[in-house]
């Protein structure tokens, strides 16, 4: 799905305001929402699509911050606008990340693009006008649940099982059931058991 900028940012944001409200911002997760806020609008503003927030912060947006990160993933193509901007806010690159030392906020872009997710993205309304995207609660469920069966990874397993048990009226079953299916995910009988579970 595509993500256009926006036709009415006629005026830029005061980039400096809002930096100083995101230091002054004493949650992580409302931290880094708001930066990933400013940069979708900056990217915007320069006639770029949004990026879609993957990974860990996109667990943590789910599970109200049940789950922690300390670093903001992007699925993003233009890569050479994402750094750009980065570089405009006060981001420096070290290594396959981004990092601001004043706010101690890291960024990688470890995608460029969610090819195969479909689920609707989530839009998040923030403080002072900004808004970011979200990837899709059913393709978060996938990716987690392929790294509990393929990765083993305990933590993995227990929040799919969170997300399952808070959201599991939400949950498009179709389209998840389908994409559990499919034979570079094969966790199918693994999504029927924890929907059996959430719903008992």
């Amino acid at each position: 799905m595509f993500f256009p900028a926006d036709p009415c940012y006629h005026n830029s944001v005061n980039i400096k305001d809002i930096l100083a409200k995101i230091a002054a911002t004493e949650a992580p997760l409302a931290r880094q929402l708001l930066m990933t806020g400013l940069i979708t609008r900056r990217l915007a503003e320069k006639g770029k699509p949004a990026p879609v927030l993957i990974g860990g912060l996109a667990l943590s947006y789910y599970t109200r911050e049940v789950y922690f990160t300390a670093d903001i993933d992007l699925a993003y193509a233009d890569r050479e606008a994402l750094d750009e901007v980065l570089g405009e806010l006060g981001f420096a690159k070290k290594g396959r990340y981004w990092v601001h030392s004043g706010l101690d906020i890291a960024v990688e872009a470890p995608a460029s693009g969610l090819a195969g997710e479909e689920a609707q993205r989530e839009t998040v309304e923030l403080d002072a006008g900004l808004s970011c995207v979200v990837i899709g609660l059913e393709d978060l469920i996938i990716d987690r649940l392929n790294a509990c069966k393929h990765w083993k990874s305990e933590v993995d397993c227990e929040m799919t099982e969170l997300l399952i048990a808070r959201y599991g009226k939400e949950i498009d079953w179709a389209y998840l059931e389908k994409r559990a299916a499919l034979p570079e995910n094969d966790t199918l009988a693994e999504l029927r058991a924890l929907k059996s579970k959430g719903a008992s």
